[in-house]
């Protein structure tokens, strides 16, 4: 199977959204060169999104561009750009104090049986393995015969302790899913991101997918 080429997404924003997100990046110290949409996981069925600030010359090499109708430079991970193709940023204020961006996205949680597989894998033998050590390993996607992953927790600031454990999980992947030939660690590389909207506690709705 050869590497597939990334899909541009189309993402769009409210009104309410491009006033907002337009005042913050006027107002920022630096030239912004747009903001970076990412899945941060999928908790309970449900993506959490990550948008940040994007500073001119710090965006990702490998991002994916989308130059949206809005006139506002979306930067998105290619692991992610299947998944985020259709969503719509919206900025709430219920005039209570209660205020922040929604993410109305209609696709679903994986869309390559692989990625089931992996997501199994990761459930059922990786993850509980691994939490005695304080550890999470986390499925970002598949693109071409590349599984996308994090490794979180416990696994952070230790590059001995990642590095066995990628290399561990990238022969588990190959041995269970033989399709598979690399596993790239997404903590890797320093984004040059500056967090705008950082996702909300698991149980909180905002910046969680929604159905519409």
């Amino acid at each position: 199977m050869s590497e597939v080429e990334t899909p541009t997404p189309t993402i769009s924003f409210t009104d309410e959204a491009h006033a907002k997100l337009a005042e913050v990046m006027d107002n920022h110290a630096n030239p912004v060169a747009g903001l970076r949409l990412e899945i941060a996981d999928r908790t309970g069925g449900q993506f959490r999104h990550l948008l940040s600030m994007v500073e001119e010359g710090a965006a990702v090499d490998n991002d994916v561009r989308v130059d949206t109708s809005d006139g506002i430079s979306v930067f998105v991970p290619p692991q992610d750009a299947r998944y985020l193709d259709g969503v719509e940023v919206h900025f709430f204020d219920d005039g209570e104090g209660n205020q922040g961006l929604e993410f109305r996205n209609p696709n679903p949680i994986w869309s390559d049986p692989r990625e089931f597989a992996i997501q199994d894998l990761f459930d059922q033998h990786l993850n509980p393995q691994i939490a005695s050590h304080g550890g999470q390993v986390r499925l970002h996607g598949v693109v071409g015969r590349t599984a996308y992953v994090e490794f979180a927790g416990g696994c952070q600031g230790c590059g001995m302790a990642s590095a066995t454990l990628k290399n561990g999980v990238e022969s588990t992947l190959r041995q269970h899913v033989p399709d598979i030939e690399e596993v790239t660690d997404v903590t890797d590389h320093a984004s040059g991101t500056n967090p705008y909207y950082k996702p909300q506690p698991a149980g909180h709705g905002h910046g969680h997918a929604h159905s519409h």
